[in-house]
């Protein structure tokens, strides 16, 4: 269930046994789903945009970013989601994290210097490789080939440049919670 939904169930439960109860809910999350949700009753102002899906389709994923522009938060599953998988083998190798490198990309071209991510809900298991990807990074082969993304590509890294992303980052720091 979703944190609101689990709200709703205790509050329910609460005011069974004492119905003159007043009940404030707080929305919670983990880093996987309804994280940007849960701190979206904080403040700031939830963008749309289009990104990589875990399979290559184009898929309409958010991303908070606080008043000031200085700072974002991106739920992985936005982009990345097990909701956007078929769950079947050939899926898991072939998921990548593209996605989530497009989102870090708009909420630095927004002004953000600090990002944080929430990785819980993810359908993929590329290490990142595909997010580095995006921001620029090359991941290549012996032959010097960028690798073919998810997990079917890592093993076959053989050299990794990361300058390009680092300067794609302009400075903006990231900062990471996961699922327990």
């Amino acid at each position: 269930v979703s944190s609101a939904q689990a709200e709703e169930a205790v509050a329910e439960g609460v005011r069974r046994v004492w119905p003159d109860a007043q009940v404030s809910a707080l929305p919670l999350a983990d880093g996987g789903e309804g994280t940007l949700d849960a701190v979206a009753t904080c403040g700031g102002e939830l963008s749309t945009c289009e990104a990589a899906g875990p399979l290559g389709d184009r898929v309409s994923a958010r991303m908070l970013v606080d008043g000031e522009r200085e700072s974002a938060v991106i739920e992985m599953a936005e982009a990345a989601g097990i909701g956007y998988s078929p769950c079947t083998e050939s899926a898991a190798l072939a998921a990548t994290t593209y996605g989530v490198g497009e989102l870090i990309l708009r909420a630095v071209r927004a002004g953000a210097k600090t990002i944080y991510i929430g990785l819980g809900g993810s359908a993929t298991n590329d290490g990142g490789a595909g997010m580095l990807q995006a921001l620029g990074a090359h991941l290549v082969d012996e032959c010097g080939c960028n690798i073919a993304p998810g997990l079917a590509g890592l093993e076959h890294v053989t050299s990794i440049d990361l300058a390009p992303a680092l300067g794609a980052l302009n400075g903006a720091r990231i900062h990471r919670s996961s699922q327990a």
